[in-house]
Formats: structure tokens, C-alpha cells, sequence
């Protein structure tokens, strides 16, 4: 029988009605995903990174 791989995730930051956090995926992967009420975005990390640049360049 093959072992169950556990995901890790870790919460980033989280407001009343939004979270950000990322998982460790099986395969070593890091991923980050943002839950926006029935909306989640999905990132790998590079994806991630720019994402960020982008939301500082808003501000």
C-alpha cells in the first residue's frame, strides 16, 4: 500500500474575509493560493513573486 504524502501549508496572512497562505506540495513545490470569498487564485512561485511586485506597485 503507498504511503499517504502529507501537504504542508502554512496561513501568510489572513483579514474577516480573505487568506493567503502556501503549501508544500508532495513533490517539493511551493505553491500560493488567496482565497477572495468563493474565488481562489492559485500561484507557483514564480507566479507568486510578480504578483507581489505587482500589488506593491498598486500602493
Amino acid at each position: 500500500m503507498e504511503k499517504e504524502t502529507e501537504i504542508k501549508t502554512e496561513t501568510i496572512a489572513e483579514t474577516t474575509n480573505f487568506i493567503a497562505w502556501k503549501a508544500e506540495e508532495p513533490d517539493g513545490e511551493i505553491t500560493f493560493h488567496i482565497e477572495l470569498g468563493t474565488v481562489t487564485l492559485h500561484f507557483f512561485k514564480e507566479e507568486w513573486e510578480e504578483f507581489i511586485e505587482l500589488t506593491r506597485a498598486l500602493s
